[in-house]
């Protein structure tokens, strides 16, 4: 099973499965870039991205058993390796659970992976999707938007990590709420044109520069 993983920028490929996965890497720095971070939607993802201390992993799995080895794997190389050279990965699934019904009842599967390697208390896995939809949500409202991708994603987070982020962030509590109200702020309309910047800013991210023969 073939996977691209990134600590870095994006780099060029040649063949079209490893083009195809640059792009969602793409879009997907994009979102964290405008999304995420912009939109001050989680304070404690600026410094690990400004690092380089974010994993991107890629995987072509196309059907749940293959992700949950890919997850087990991931899981246990996050677990391994120093917060200092790694602090979180974001492992990307654009193949496979593209209905949120179906990612959102994997998420026990994802669960059942962290306590298979003895991990609970150590990692927890965080949810993103495109069409990502809050409990007693309607699809079309804006505040699902907190937690929409460009696409399926599994985030792998140190608990460590995040009780100290928690600690360190006098109002984490309220912070849900801040980000409703921020979606509500930006509206259908807003989060339709912030997600058209995301998808050119990583046309620009990938695009190949051409060169004039002398």
């Amino acid at each position: 099973m073939s996977r691209i993983t990134s600590p870095g920028a994006p780099t060029q490929a040649s063949n079209e499965s490893s083009l195809h996965a640059i792009d969602v890497e793409a879009q997907t720095r994009a979102w964290l870039s405008r999304v995420v971070i912009g939109l001050n939607l989680c304070p404690f993802a600026k410094a690990p991205n400004s690092k380089g201390l974010i994993r991107f992993v890629v995987t072509d799995a196309k059907d749940e058993e293959s992700l949950r080895l890919v997850l087990l794997d991931e899981l246990a190389l996050l677990a391994g390796t120093e917060p200092e050279r790694t602090e979180t990965t974001l492992l990307i699934h654009p193949e496979v659970l593209g209905e949120f019904s179906a990612y959102n009842d994997f998420l026990d599967v994802a669960d059942a992976c962290v306590e298979s390697l003895a991990l609970e208390g150590v990692l927890q896995v965080a949810s993103f999707h495109p069409e990502y939809c809050f409990a007693g949500n309607a699809p079309d409202d804006v505040e699902n938007a907190t937690n929409r991708s460009p696409y399926p994603t599994l985030h792998l987070l140190r608990e460590e990590s995040v009780s100290r982020a928690v600690a360190a962030f006098p109002e984490a509590e309220t912070l849900y709420e801040a980000n409703i109200e921020t979606m509500r702020r930006l509206g259908n309309a807003g989060w339709a044109a912030l997600r058209q910047s995301c998808r050119q800013d990583a046309q620009t991210a990938v695009s190949v520069p051409t060169s004039t023969p002398r």
